[in-house]
């Protein structure tokens, strides 16, 4: 069979760390195998690469045995350890460990005695009031369990901001060491948003030269955006987004007799502006800081000169952490 693609062999690992929590095994081992996989996703190299040159370990948190269990599922799609560990747990037990606050022994719980084994199961028993009526399960858990399922559907495939930080820098020590011809390498996408949660592990990069098949690449869970130097900042805007954001500046160009495409905002054949902040200035905008790019009139408050200030660090003064009567507060 032809070798798997990185996706779908961290989408593997991370479903064997699952099934060893599952089964009891060893916590440690299988929060080692979950974050394997999480750093699979952020490959900058392709997969079939590090294998073929036995370059596994130099993914963080990969050693020799992690290693190779990936490479069998690379070659094989499989693990003789990962079919045995499917052996009496259900597909849909796996998903219910998605719900936020629901922890392993609680999922096993639900499962074996309840017989939910599927979050279309968990939420009807939520609703039917059957887990706040079982042992050691209760109230509480049924309430939480009913607040996060929304939560759970919503963050399918994506990260928490922290995690993709870890990610997305890996990516990029990867590339400069991989391709160090690359500058200008730059983080994108709905990190650079500063969205709390991250669908899209996107980097932007200057490459000394270019041409039709080197614009864009993608190792499966990331995408490299190349551009060339006076495009760059073009390049980097729409990298950046969001989708509505980008509409709103395109609409914005149009009126003014312009074009905003990828490789810069242009005026018949003339190039008007490739540099981010000159782009914003072509339009008689100020910059727009990326985490007000999400097409929340940002655009018209930025005409009226009153796009509102970003929050930094310099502004804490404090931390304050409270429980309401939501959970567990009084």
């Amino acid at each position: 069979m032809a070798s798997l693609d990185t996706r779908t062999v961290a989408s593997l690992l991370r479903e064997y760390a699952q099934r060893t929590a599952l089964r009891g095994g060893n916590p440690y081992r299988a929060k080692a195998h979950s974050r394997a996989a999480d750093n699979l996703a952020a490959l900058a190299i392709p997969l079939d690469v590090l294998v073929a040159e036995d370059r596994l370990t130099e993914i963080p948190g990969v050693g020799e045995a992690i290693g190779d269990i990936i490479t069998k599922l690379h070659k094989t799609g499989t693990h003789p350890s990962l079919e045995k560990l499917r052996k009496g747990i259900l597909e849909g037990v796996l998903e219910m460990l998605a719900v936020p606050g629901l922890r392993t022994e609680k999922v096993l719980r639900l499962y074996r005695d309840l017989g939910i084994a599927s979050l279309t199961e968990l939420e009807a028993a939520a609703k039917d009031d059957r887990i706040k009526k079982a042992k050691g399960l209760g109230a509480a858990l049924q309430t939480k369990i009913l607040q996060n399922l929304a939560i759970a559907k919503r963050e399918e495939d994506r990260l928490h901001l922290h995690r993709a930080a870890a990610l997305l820098a890996h990516a990029k020590d990867s590339i400069r060491k991989s391709q160090p011809e690359l500058k200008r390498v730059t983080i994108a996408g709905e990190f650079r948003r500063g969205c709390e949660l991250v669908g899209d592990l996107a980097i932007v990069a200057e490459a000394p030269k270019m041409d039709k098949r080197s614009k864009a690449s993608a190792a499966d869970g990331l995408q490299i955006r190349l551009s060339d130097r006076k495009h760059f900042g073009a390049t980097l805007l729409f990298a950046t987004g969001s989708a509505a954001h980008i509409e709103q500046l395109q609409a914005l160009a149009a009126e003014k007799g312009m074009r905003l495409e990828a490789d810069g905002l242009h005026k018949g054949r003339t190039l008007v502006a490739g540099d981010e902040s000159e782009i914003y200035r072509a339009l008689g905008l100020p910059f727009i800081d990326p985490e007000l790019r999400e097409g929340r009139s940002e655009v018209e408050l930025a005409l009226k000169g009153k796009l509102p200030k970003l929050v930094t660090d310099n502004d804490l003064r404090g931390i304050l952490h409270c429980h309401t009567d939501a959970s567990d507060g009084t």
